[in-house]
Protein backbone atom coordinates (compact mmCIF):
# COMPACT_ATOMS: atom_id res chain seq x y z
CA UNK A 1 0.00 0.00 0.00
CA UNK A 2 1.57 3.37 -1.04
CA UNK A 3 2.35 5.90 1.72
CA UNK A 4 0.17 9.05 1.77
CA UNK A 5 1.96 12.14 0.50
CA UNK A 6 2.81 14.86 2.99
CA UNK A 7 1.64 18.36 2.00
CA UNK A 8 4.50 20.56 0.88
CA UNK A 9 5.28 23.50 3.17
CA UNK A 10 7.07 26.64 2.15
CA UNK A 11 10.41 27.37 3.78
CA UNK A 12 10.59 30.24 6.27
CA UNK A 13 13.60 31.55 4.36
CA UNK A 14 11.67 31.76 1.13
CA UNK A 15 11.83 35.18 -0.58
CA UNK A 16 8.04 35.28 -0.88
CA UNK A 17 7.64 35.21 2.93
CA UNK A 18 10.20 37.96 3.65
CA UNK A 19 8.69 40.08 0.87
CA UNK A 20 5.20 39.57 2.27
CA UNK A 21 6.34 40.60 5.77
CA UNK A 22 8.04 43.67 4.37
CA UNK A 23 4.89 44.67 2.45
CA UNK A 24 2.79 44.18 5.58
CA UNK A 25 5.09 46.44 7.61
CA UNK A 26 4.93 49.11 4.89
CA UNK A 27 1.13 48.90 4.80
CA UNK A 28 0.94 49.21 8.60
CA UNK A 29 3.07 52.36 8.59
CA UNK A 30 1.10 53.89 5.76
CA UNK A 31 -2.17 53.16 7.58
CA UNK A 32 -0.83 54.75 10.76
CA UNK A 33 0.26 57.84 8.78
CA UNK A 34 -3.16 58.16 7.11
CA UNK A 35 -4.92 57.87 10.49
CA UNK A 36 -2.74 60.59 12.02
CA UNK A 37 -3.26 62.83 8.99
CA UNK A 38 -7.04 62.29 9.14
CA UNK A 39 -7.09 63.25 12.85
CA UNK A 40 -4.90 66.28 12.22
CA UNK A 41 -2.15 65.15 14.59
CA UNK A 42 0.80 65.49 12.24
CA UNK A 43 3.39 68.17 13.12
CA UNK A 44 2.59 71.36 11.22
CA UNK A 45 6.08 72.72 10.59
CA UNK A 46 8.17 69.56 10.39
CA UNK A 47 8.55 67.65 7.14
CA UNK A 48 7.95 63.94 6.64
CA UNK A 49 10.36 61.29 5.49
CA UNK A 50 9.82 58.03 3.71
CA UNK A 51 6.53 56.29 4.42
CA UNK A 52 5.16 59.21 6.45
CA UNK A 53 7.71 59.03 9.26
CA UNK A 54 8.04 62.50 10.87
CA UNK A 55 11.46 64.09 10.59
CA UNK A 56 12.69 65.09 14.03
CA UNK A 57 14.12 68.59 14.35
CA UNK A 58 16.20 69.85 17.28
CA UNK A 59 14.83 72.83 19.14
CA UNK A 60 16.78 75.95 18.22
CA UNK A 61 17.92 78.06 21.16
CA UNK A 62 18.19 81.76 20.34
CA UNK A 63 20.95 82.53 22.83
CA UNK A 64 24.44 81.04 22.51
CA UNK A 65 24.89 81.18 26.28
CA UNK A 66 23.22 78.19 27.91
CA UNK A 67 24.90 76.75 31.01
CA UNK A 68 28.37 76.26 32.48
CA UNK A 69 29.89 74.49 29.48
CA UNK A 70 27.82 76.49 26.97
CA UNK A 71 27.88 79.91 28.58
CA UNK A 72 31.33 81.40 28.01
CA UNK A 73 30.55 84.24 30.40
CA UNK A 74 30.08 81.88 33.35
CA UNK A 75 33.12 80.69 35.23
CA UNK A 76 34.80 80.73 38.62
CA UNK A 77 34.68 82.77 40.69
CA UNK A 78 30.90 82.48 40.32
CA UNK A 79 28.82 85.56 41.15
CA UNK A 80 25.47 84.67 42.70
CA UNK A 81 23.00 87.54 42.54
CA UNK A 82 20.78 86.99 45.59
CA UNK A 83 17.34 88.39 46.31
CA UNK A 84 15.86 89.24 49.71
CA UNK A 85 14.10 85.95 50.46
CA UNK A 86 17.16 83.90 49.42
CA UNK A 87 19.22 85.68 52.09
CA UNK A 88 16.44 85.41 54.67
CA UNK A 89 15.79 81.69 54.05
CA UNK A 90 19.55 81.03 54.20
CA UNK A 91 19.62 82.56 57.69
CA UNK A 92 16.53 80.59 58.77
CA UNK A 93 18.16 77.36 57.53
CA UNK A 94 21.37 78.30 59.42
CA UNK A 95 23.49 78.27 56.27
CA UNK A 96 26.90 79.93 56.01
CA UNK A 97 26.06 81.55 52.67
CA UNK A 98 29.54 81.74 51.12
CA UNK A 99 30.63 78.28 52.32
CA UNK A 100 27.34 76.64 51.28
CA UNK A 101 27.68 78.18 47.79
CA UNK A 102 31.21 76.78 47.44
CA UNK A 103 30.00 73.36 48.61
CA UNK A 104 27.33 73.47 45.88
CA UNK A 105 29.50 74.69 42.99
CA UNK A 106 32.92 73.37 44.13
CA UNK A 107 34.51 76.70 43.25
CA UNK A 108 35.04 80.16 44.68
CA UNK A 109 31.75 82.08 44.93
CA UNK A 110 30.97 85.76 45.42
CA UNK A 111 27.49 86.46 46.88
CA UNK A 112 26.20 89.66 45.28
CA UNK A 113 23.33 92.11 45.82
CA UNK A 114 22.18 95.31 44.15
CA UNK A 115 21.38 98.68 45.72
CA UNK A 116 17.63 98.04 45.44
CA UNK A 117 17.93 94.73 47.34
CA UNK A 118 19.73 96.55 50.16
CA UNK A 119 17.02 99.24 50.09
CA UNK A 120 14.35 96.52 50.26
CA UNK A 121 16.01 94.98 53.33
CA UNK A 122 16.17 98.41 54.98
CA UNK A 123 12.44 98.97 54.33
CA UNK A 124 11.55 95.63 55.94
CA UNK A 125 12.73 96.94 59.29
CA UNK A 126 14.20 95.33 62.41
CA UNK A 127 13.04 91.83 61.47
CA UNK A 128 15.65 91.72 58.71
CA UNK A 129 18.49 93.48 60.53
CA UNK A 130 20.57 90.26 60.68
CA UNK A 131 20.25 89.84 56.90
CA UNK A 132 21.16 93.49 56.36
CA UNK A 133 24.24 93.21 58.57
CA UNK A 134 25.34 90.06 56.73
CA UNK A 135 24.94 91.82 53.36
CA UNK A 136 27.12 94.74 54.51
CA UNK A 137 29.82 92.40 55.85
CA UNK A 138 30.24 89.70 53.19
CA UNK A 139 28.33 90.59 49.99
CA UNK A 140 29.56 92.43 46.93
CA UNK A 141 27.27 95.37 46.14
CA UNK A 142 26.31 96.45 42.63
CA UNK A 143 25.07 99.98 41.96
CA UNK A 144 21.64 100.52 40.39
CA UNK A 145 20.92 103.29 37.90
CA UNK A 146 17.13 102.84 37.74
CA UNK A 147 14.32 104.43 39.72
CA UNK A 148 12.38 102.57 42.37
CA UNK A 149 13.32 99.66 44.62
CA UNK A 150 11.47 96.72 43.07
CA UNK A 151 14.28 94.15 43.29
CA UNK A 152 12.74 91.40 41.12
CA UNK A 153 12.67 93.60 38.02
CA UNK A 154 16.22 94.72 38.74
CA UNK A 155 17.48 91.12 38.94
CA UNK A 156 15.67 90.05 35.76
CA UNK A 157 17.02 93.03 33.80
CA UNK A 158 20.57 92.50 35.05
CA UNK A 159 20.78 88.75 34.30
CA UNK A 160 19.21 89.40 30.87
CA UNK A 161 21.88 91.94 29.95
CA UNK A 162 24.84 90.16 31.57
CA UNK A 163 24.99 86.35 31.47
CA UNK A 164 27.81 86.21 34.04
CA UNK A 165 25.48 85.80 37.05
CA UNK A 166 23.74 82.92 38.77
CA UNK A 167 20.37 83.99 40.18
CA UNK A 168 19.87 83.07 43.83
CA UNK A 169 16.17 83.00 44.73
CA UNK A 170 13.50 80.89 46.39
CA UNK A 171 10.65 82.98 45.00
CA UNK A 172 8.45 80.91 42.66
CA UNK A 173 7.36 83.83 40.47
CA UNK A 174 10.91 85.15 40.04
CA UNK A 175 12.18 81.66 39.17
CA UNK A 176 9.45 81.38 36.53
CA UNK A 177 10.59 84.66 34.96
CA UNK A 178 14.28 83.74 35.00
CA UNK A 179 13.64 80.32 33.42
CA UNK A 180 12.60 82.15 30.26
CA UNK A 181 16.10 83.66 29.94
CA UNK A 182 18.48 81.15 28.28
CA UNK A 183 21.84 80.70 29.96
CA UNK A 184 20.95 81.86 33.49
CA UNK A 185 21.18 79.12 36.18
CA UNK A 186 19.08 79.39 39.32
CA UNK A 187 20.34 78.58 42.82
CA UNK A 188 17.80 77.81 45.55
CA UNK A 189 17.51 75.93 48.85
CA UNK A 190 16.50 72.28 49.16
CA UNK A 191 16.76 70.36 52.45
CA UNK A 192 19.00 72.94 54.15
CA UNK A 193 21.48 73.08 51.27
CA UNK A 194 21.91 75.02 48.04
CA UNK A 195 21.26 73.38 44.70
CA UNK A 196 21.40 74.48 41.06
CA UNK A 197 18.54 74.10 38.60
CA UNK A 198 19.91 72.64 35.35
CA UNK A 199 19.10 74.98 32.51
CA UNK A 200 18.86 72.46 29.60
CA UNK A 201 16.11 70.57 31.48
CA UNK A 202 14.32 73.68 32.61
CA UNK A 203 14.39 75.69 29.36
CA UNK A 204 10.92 76.75 28.27
CA UNK A 205 9.29 75.63 31.51
CA UNK A 206 6.64 78.00 32.84
CA UNK A 207 5.59 76.31 36.07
Amino acid sequence: MPKPRKPKTISLKDDRITQSQSNRAVNDRMKKYRDLKKKGRLPKKSGHGTLGQPIQHQQQISSTAMFFNYNNQLGPPFRILCDTNFINFSIKNKLDIKQAMMDCLLAKCIPTVTDCIVAELQKLGAKYRVALRMVHQSFERLPCDHKGTYADDCIVNRVTQHKCYIAGTCDRELKRRIRKIPGVPIMFIVQRAYTIERMPDAYGCTR
